[in-house]
């Protein structure tokens, strides 16, 4: 009986090594998600927009904070043109624009500059593309298109479906009879059968971008209409904190920080994720070049195969 024990007891430590020995990637694919709203950014300069007017030199600073993130998608928020995110992004990624950019939207968009979502995913992972998320309240509205892709980490991983988004900005808080905030709530609905959507096909799923909101505030309402009758959500962003320092707009020699988040990652239950974190830039760098008004922000997912 002893010598049986023995026996079985070697056979368990050989498999407890076996499984310690077995890579990590042969349960989980990590990846490095990173979001930003990169400001009016454009590869023309429009002089009613201050932050547009960017030089090379801003570029290249731009290009820095990206290079250190080294994210395996960049979900971003206000961006005019391919040219320009390439200029931040450089050739390794592939650029996904927002559908209202493409000619027969041309309804939609704006003759001077335009305020696009979209991403910027490594050239390694496999995408598809899916039809952008209409986003507007009204039938003639312009803004407000989510892009959409599903991504394909692995030949054996089923794919993670994300959205970039821009909500209404002018309800950061308490919901009040301003349009903002109606119009906001009417995101929230559409964001929210979006959702129950990809949870009735069993789909993992990541909604990333500047929500314009404090969704973190305890009891928040507009986090109670984005999850209504939803299950299996989290707000990664729960527990980032506000860092961002910006040039200020009224004292272009100064600097401002922001009190309250409003760049979000929602996540699906059956994510695994590392909490958000802001990239500050440096105080030389903001009062040096035009930059953006909002800081990136990263973490990493990871998905069981």
């Amino acid at each position: 009986m002893q010598l049986k024990f023995r026996k079985i007891n070697l056979a368990f430590s050989w498999l407890i090594l076996l499984i310690i020995g077995v890579p990590n990637s042969a349960y989980a694919t990590q990846l490095r998600l990173a979001s930003w709203n990169l400001a009016w950014l454009s590869s023309h300069s429009y002089p009613q927009f201050t932050q547009s007017q960017r030089h090379l030199d801003d570029f290249n600073a731009l290009s820095k904070y990206f290079t250190k993130i080294q994210p395996d998608l960049l979900a971003f928020q206000e961006v005019n043109d391919v040219a320009a995110i390439q200029q931040v992004v450089g050739s390794n990624y592939q650029i996904i624009l927002s559908e209202r950019a493409l000619s027969r939207n041309a309804a939609t968009q704006f003759s001077d500059i335009n305020q696009y979502t979209g991403f910027a995913i490594d050239k390694s992972i496999t995408v598809v593309e899916h039809p952008d998320l209409n986003l507007n309240s009204n039938k003639n509205g312009k803004l407000r298109f989510a892009t959409y892709i599903e991504l394909k980490p692995t030949k054996n991983a089923k794919g993670i479906h994300i959205l970039s988004v821009h909500l209404k900005a002018g309800c950061i808080g308490k919901r009040t009879k301003q349009r903002s905030c109606k119009l906001l709530a009417t995101q929230g609905k559409k964001l929210n059968q979006w959702i129950k959507q990809r949870e009735s096909l069993a789909q993992s799923y990541i909604i990333l971008g500047d929500f314009n909101h404090d969704l973190a505030f305890k009891g928040d309402w507009l986090w109670q209409a984005l999850t209504h009758q939803v299950h299996n959500v989290r707000l990664a962003t729960q527990y980032s904190t506000a860092q961002c320092v910006i040039r200020s707009n009224r004292h272009p020699k100064q600097t401002h920080q922001f009190k309250r988040l409003i760049d979000h990652a929602m996540v699906s239950g059956d994510l695994h994720f590392s909490r958000p974190k802001q990239h500050l830039y440096s105080k030389q760098d903001l009062l040096n070049y035009q930059l953006s008004d909002h800081c990136p922000m990263s973490f990493t997912i990871k998905e069981a195969l």
